[in-house]
């Protein structure tokens, strides 16, 4: 999303290590910007500048404007950043020239709105998929974000790709039968209700499976019992 943002730029004669630590200790961070069929260039911008677009609600998909040494501005977007681990600061910064009149894609975030009739009527639960599309559209067309309405939503009813309204040049990326939003019932009811996979419901008038085992067990000792007990008589004969 294009936006009214200009941020002033020196250009760096050098670079290295220690031109990196000199530009950090001016309160400034090194930069690249390129793209747009020209050559890289090294920069100096101020680090508040970019982490206050970055966290905007536009986020990475913000297009402001560069001014190096007091140029004329290019239209650029930040592509990437180097965040130190410990301090959380900003170390170093991506930006990219847009080319106003090529189609780019971005990822822009789905808002999901309203409480599913699944929700109240069925006391179901709305799980949220996918949080995010990808799409290709002209620069200037780049939505802040998508907003899907739920409220119609049943238990078993799911909201996709497909159903988000594409207006201008934007064109859907992303897979269209994605599921951004569906509403399902709760874990516990689903477990109750149906029995576990494989297991067979034990049929009427049928004896439990330990009491069969027992007296299958109690008949095999009972017939090995008689088969090797022999009479005092039987053991005279023999001999």
């Amino acid at each position: 999303m294009r936006k009214d943002i200009t941020v002033a730029a020196d250009l760096r004669e050098t670079r290295g290590k220690n031109e990196a630590h000199r530009t950090r200790r001016a309160g400034k961070i090194p930069a690249v910007v390129y793209g747009a069929h020209q050559e890289p260039v090294s920069i100096a911008v101020n680090p508040r500048e970019i982490l206050k677009i970055v966290k905007s609600s536009t986020g990475y998909n913000t297009i402001f404007n560069l001014q190096v040494n007091g140029n004329a501005p290019t239209p650029v977007m930040v592509v990437d950043e180097q965040i130190d681990p410990l301090k959380g600061t900003l170390l170093h910064a991506d930006l990219k020239r847009i080319d106003l009149t090529q189609r780019l894609r971005v990822v822009v975030p789905v808002h999901v709105q309203g409480e599913p009739k699944g929700v109240k009527q069925q006391s179901g639960l709305l799980d949220i998929v996918t949080r995010s599309v990808e799409i290709e559209c002209l620069p200037d067309d780049i939505p802040e974000h998508f907003t899907m309405d739920v409220t119609e939503l049943m238990i078993g009813q799911s909201r996709r790709a497909s159903d988000i309204p594409l207006a201008g040049s934007i064109k859907l990326v992303s897979a269209p039968d994605s599921v951004i939003a569906h509403v399902v019932t709760h874990r516990g009811e689903e477990a109750a209700a149906t029995p576990a996979e494989g297991a067979a419901a034990p049929a009427a008038g049928s004896e439990p499976e330990v009491v069969k085992k027992g007296k299958k067990e109690e008949e095999g000792a009972a017939a090995a019992k008689g088969k090797t007990e022999a009479k005092p008589e039987d053991k005279g004969k023999k001999k």
